[in-house]
Parts: C-alpha cells; structure tokens; sequence
C-alpha cells in the first residue's frame, strides 16, 4: 500500500467515473485500475462497484475511502510543515468563488496575488454556493469566496467585508425617483430576480420579504442567469433589480443615475473566505485575505459597520 493508490482511490471516489480519474492523476486509466486492483487484494476487500454507473464505492470502499483522505491529508501537512518554515508564499491554490462575485471582485486582487507571490500558482472556478461547499469537503478546492454565514461545521469562515445591496432601476420608471428608499418602497410586481440556485436569490427575497408576498408568481417567472442579464432586462422591459455595490462601480454616469441606496439599517451580505476546518496553507490564506481586503476597501462604502443588517441566507 502507498500514497499513490490512496490518491486514485480518492480520486475514483471524486470523480465516480475511471477515465475521469485517470486524468487527474496523470496516468493512464489501465495504470489507476491495476493500481486499484492491487490494493484490492492487498486488502483482500472490493472498494468499488464497477456495474453500477456512475461507480459506487462499497460499504467496505466508503470507510476505506475516508480513511484514505485522512492519510493523505496527514502527508500533505508534513509537506505544509516544511514549507511554512521557510516563510515563502508558495504551492498551488485552487479558488472557488460564487458567479454574482467574481467578475466583480476577481480583477482587483488576482495580478496584485500573482504579481506578489511569483511560487504561487492559482486556478479559479466559478462555482454555485453548494457546488463551493460540496468542493471544500470533498478537498478539490482549497478556498471558496462566497456570502456567509453558512454555519457548517466541517468548514471554518474567514470574514473578508460587508458589501451594500443597491437598487437598480430603469431609466423609463416614473417611480422610485429619491435616491434613499426602504424595501416597502419596492413594486415586487416589478422586480426581476435571479434564477433558482443563485445564493443571491435568497437574498434578494429576504430584503423584500418576498416569500410570504408574491402576489403575483407570474410576474416572476422570466429569471436572469447573471447580474448583468438583469441589468439589460431591466433597461429593456422596465422595472428594477436589486444589486451588489461592485458590481456598479464600473457603472457609467447614466447608470449611476439609475441606482438608489437603501435607507439604514442598509441590507448587505458578508463576504468571506471560506475553507475546510483542516485546511493547512495558513500562509497562503493570509496572503489571499489580505491581498483582497487591500484590493476592495477603496470601491466598498467605508461606513458600513458590523451593525449593519446582514441578509446572508443561503439556500442549499
């Protein structure tokens, strides 16, 4: 038994498919099987059910499997161990990061990253909230941006900042015409949101109170898949949207004047790193913590505080 067949065991388990696998480990699929297959017989058990499709580990394979993550998990922080000690940013970061954040967020902190830390090399996927959460405890990524709080016990949240929910509205509406307003202000009738498994969905029904209010369900059933297809639906069919605040820093004059700010207690959503509760680059993750919060502060309004009220629901 080694490490080796340990990771393609893991990795089978990750991916439920050979090939897949395979892939990911940089070998052929008769390499990873022969492998497997050895194992098999060292342990004289079966750890996968090869009729079923996609592939199934057995009982036996399932507790095998966690144990495996386990061992690898205590080899990588041996390696984690050494390079701590020589107080360099360095090894691979895999980033998970929510669609409704990234286009936003992503340009203001990844040069300065790579540009800081020339050992370190990052990969980016952009990845629903339970897709990040589902990653994190699977370990195929190391760190999720993302609203909190989730409140699951087997990851750790690192608060990175509170950014504002603006309305946005189209320059043909006759209402909504002062610049500070209250979620009674809204005509939900008139509101376009995001499509189902968007964690931002959730919030904008929590701001307005929507679940228990839609009066009018078919009003809602033209859903965008991007922050951005709202904006252009809103500007062609009229109505409003509700926003993030980096999302409108880019926004041209016109745009801005269509923008109007909620009066206080101001909704926002926390913004946080989130990683595994065993997670090991504690280095790499202070670099990447910083480097964001140096890179958002100047576009984020400076009075929102802890008090502020936090519309963070997520749905899973």
């Amino acid at each position: 038994m080694n490490l080796q067949q340990l990771e393609y065991i893991v990795a089978v388990d990750t991916h439920r498919h050979f090939v897949k696998a395979a892939e990911q480990c940089f070998v052929t699929q008769a390499t990873l099987s022969m492998m497997i297959k050895k194992l098999e017989e060292e342990l004289n058990v079966t750890l996968f059910n090869r009729g079923k499709y996609p592939i199934e580990p057995t009982e036996i394979g399932v507790q095998l499997i966690a144990q495996a993550r386990r061992v690898l998990h205590e080899a990588a922080l041996m390696k984690q161990l050494v390079a701590d000690t020589q107080e360099l940013v360095q090894g691979d970061l895999h980033i998970g990061v929510i669609p409704t954040l990234a286009p936003y967020l992503l340009p203001l902190f990844l040069k300065t990253l790579l540009e800081s830390y020339p050992l370190l090399h990052v990969k980016v996927n952009e990845l629903s909230t339970e897709q990040i959460i589902t990653a994190l405890n699977k370990g195929q990524i190391d760190v999720g941006i993302l609203a909190t709080p989730l409140q699951i016990e087997s990851l750790r949240e690192h608060p990175l900042f509170y950014e504002r929910f603006l309305v946005f509205v189209s320059d043909a509406e006759t209402v909504l015409t002062k610049h500070f307003v209250t979620p009674d202000d809204l005509d939900f009738s008139r509101l376009w949101l995001l499509e189902e498994g968007h964690c931002m969905r959730s919030q904008m029904l929590n701001i307005c109170a929507l679940r228990a209010q839609q009066t009018n369900p078919s009003r809602l059933a033209y859903e965008a898949g991007s922050i951005e297809s709202l904006l252009k639906i809103v500007e062609i069919n009229k109505g409003l949207t509700i926003v993030p605040e980096l999302a409108v820093y880019d926004f041209s004059t016109q745009q801005r004047n269509q923008v109007r700010e909620f009066i206080e207690p101001v909704p926002v959503r926390e913004i946080s790193l989130v990683t595994h509760q065993y997670f090991l680059k504690t280095k790499i993750l202070n670099a990447l913590k910083q480097t964001i919060i140096e890179g958002v502060t100047p576009r984020l309004n400076s009075n929102i505080d802890t008090d502020t009220t936090i519309v963070g629901i997520q749905e899973h």
